[in-house]
């Protein structure tokens, strides 16, 4: 069937698509469910990496959450990318960092609206699948960032860094601060989150090291990015373990969250404070002592990566596979590594010595 065709019948498919979304939604979606959705869309055709790029296409970046801080610069990285490539950008998503349901219908609404290609930073792995999958079915080419959904239902991920950098590094920041030994308790975004779930298993592994004998881990506090409710769960760790020693944020909502409440309290430069957050947030914080160092990667250039990647599936210079390279304009050349992630680059630590160097 053509392109067009297959356009032409989404809008009766988007109907039954949501009627079993609904379903599911009341019986609840486990990992073999998603796995049994049948067949993907994704890495399929052959590549070829020498086609022109094509111009005029509609990307839609559909974040977590809009009108948040560090979506905000990721999908302005994307926007510059799209002007300079000579295609169109839009943005659309919810309001609420955990509304997974809504990121369905969005998804569901940008297919009806025949885009070209999406960007998606997914707030649950399993969740967006299906409609992930009818969207890659009517042509529409699906690029996650930041936050993964599961392989087979998108053509490529953009990798801030790897996981594995991420959650040691994280991890190593805080046991420096501390001087190896003392509680610690980690301040993540929503349970449901792919990004932060997957860092988290690897602090708890790089913390079984003989080097770490000393910290304990003493709980995984939730703030689901809202700024409230992750200052709230850090005035409750602190209720909870009085000889708390540091606290990992690997959220940017949550870092600054935390810091805020910390630089109010007596447990300033005391109770030590990293994770991932960004130099404009983070500044104060850590030219009053608060907050020794942090890391982050460029959100800017992560959103500008994901434009130019979903311009250049959509072109078919590449189609997602491992090994396929491509160009990213001034950003340089990537390859596509095992199940088809693309990792931007190791993170930057930034503190007192480096962070007036950067503006995002």
């Amino acid at each position: 069937m053509s392109r067009i065709a297959l356009r032409r019948s989404v809008a009766a498919v988007a109907a039954v698509t949501s009627l079993a979304l609904g379903l599911t939604a009341c019986g609840g979606t486990s990992k073999d469910d998603v796995k049994n959705e049948g067949t993907s869309n994704a890495a399929v055709g052959k590549a070829d990496p020498n086609a022109e790029l094509k111009k005029g296409l509609t990307v839609a970046f559909l974040p977590k959450q809009v009108n948040n801080p560090y979506f905000t610069v990721a999908d302005k990285g994307g926007e510059k990318a799209l002007k300079e490539l000579g295609s169109s950008y839009k943005e659309t998503g919810p309001n609420n960092a955990t509304d997974t349901s809504g990121q369905v219908s969005y998804v569901n609404t940008l297919t009806q609206q025949q885009v070209d290609a999406m960007a998606v930073s997914a707030q649950d792995p399993g969740a967006l699948c299906t409609a992930l999958k009818q969207a890659m079915k009517n042509d529409i080419k699906v690029v996650t960032y930041d936050s993964d959904t599961n392989p087979d239902c998108r053509n490529a991920f953009i990798s801030q860094a790897s996981s594995e950098d991420l959650g040691r590094t994280q991890v190593q920041l805080m046991a420096k601060q501390i001087g190896g030994k003392g509680k610690i308790a980690i301040l993540s975004a929503a349970q449901t989150a792919t990004n932060q779930n997957a860092w988290i298993e690897i602090m708890k592994d790089e913390l079984k090291k003989p080097e770490y004998k000393d910290i304990e881990l003493v709980k995984t506090a939730y703030g689901d990015d809202d700024a409230q409710k992750s200052f709230q769960q850090t005035q409750g760790l602190l209720q909870e373990f009085p000889d708390l020693k540091g606290i990992i944020s690997p959220t940017t909502v949550g870092i600054k969250a935390a810091a805020q409440y910390l630089s109010g309290s007596k447990y300033k430069g005391k109770v030590k404070l990293t994770g991932l957050g960004t130099p404009n947030d983070m500044r104060k914080y850590v030219k009053d002592g608060t907050v020794e160092a942090f890391e982050l990667w460029d959100p800017a250039k992560l959103g500008e990566l994901a434009a130019r990647t979903a311009v250049a599936l959509s072109s078919g210079q590449i189609t997602g596979k491992e090994g396929e390279k491509f160009t990213a304009g001034a950003m340089g050349e990537y390859t596509i590594g095992k199940d088809g992630v693309i990792s931007l680059g190791k993170p930057t630590v930034f503190d007192a010595k480096n962070i007036d160097q950067f503006d995002f």
